[in-house]
């Protein structure tokens, strides 16, 4: 988890010295302090402005919303929505930490994750081939990054 910590640190330490390379400049601090409600004038001119590229940021999910809801005027709207979660008690993880003794699953989110993604694929690929539900016209995935123990 230190690690992760390290990675986001330094990605966020990044935009906030690089805002005038991401343009956040042509933001009109003083409008947008007002719009918020902002009374204090010290906090005008502060803000650090998250791009769409930052992964959990509002303009990524509202860039992933587009996207969705573009993909739903092209092709109708959805007949599913499938939730697909890790389970710690799936023979693979089980039978690979039982491998590597004192070791736990929250221990290892590499491994975890590994196994869920490959989990995930089958699932997707499972639903392309049409055998479950028939042939779909398009397959729209979303995964969130939970940094939460399982």
């Amino acid at each position: 988890m230190d690690a992760y910590a390290t990675l986001e640190e330094d990605r966020l330490d990044y935009i906030r010295k690089n805002q005038k390379n991401l343009r956040s400049e042509v933001y009109k601090g003083i409008y947008y302090a007002i719009s918020k409600g902002d009374n204090d004038a010290n906090n005008v001119g502060q803000r650090v402005i998250l791009p769409s590229s930052y992964t959990g940021s509002a303009r990524y999910m509202l860039n992933n919303y587009q996207d969705a809801m573009a993909i739903c005027r092209q092709y109708g709207n959805p007949d599913l929505f499938i939730t697909f979660t890790c389970n710690v008690k799936w023979p693979e993880i089980v039978r690979e930490f039982n491998a590597k003794p004192g070791y736990k699953p929250e221990d290892r989110p590499d491994i975890v994750s590994r196994l869920f993604k490959i989990k995930l694929d089958d699932m997707i690929n499972y639903i392309k081939s049409g055998e479950p539900f028939g042939k779909s016209k398009q397959i729209l995935s979303f995964l969130p990054n939970y940094q939460t123990k399982l």
